[in-house]
């Protein structure tokens, strides 16, 4: 197994979440942030093709793009959440690199 879900309840925007884990007898520390990026761009409309599914314009996907790029570099890229219909920011998990 390579991956353990771990839920965090009441996990705020740009708060670190702390994990320790014990493998054996060694313990390995873990730091993981989720940032929010602003998505809802001023003129941007996101393209409707039914009730359940929406596609993100050039520019969103640009913006997130320089966002991601100009991130500090102490920290790794793990997940893109898909932000929910209307959303005005897209959230991001972060692992603090060891």
């Amino acid at each position: 197994m390579r991956e353990i879900c771990i839920p965090l309840a009441n996990f705020g925007e740009d708060e670190i979440a702390e994990v320790t884990l014990t493998v054996g007898h060694r313990k390995i520390n873990y730091s993981f942030r989720i940032e929010s990026f602003p998505w809802d761009l001023e003129g941007t409309q996101l393209k409707e093709y039914d009730d359940d599914s929406c596609h993100a314009s050039i520019e969103q996907i640009m913006n997130l793009r320089k966002a991601l790029a100009t991130y500090e570099k102490s920290w790794e890229l793990v997940q893109i959440f898909t932000p929910c219909k209307g959303a005005t920011h897209i959230q991001v998990l972060y692992r603090k690199r060891n």
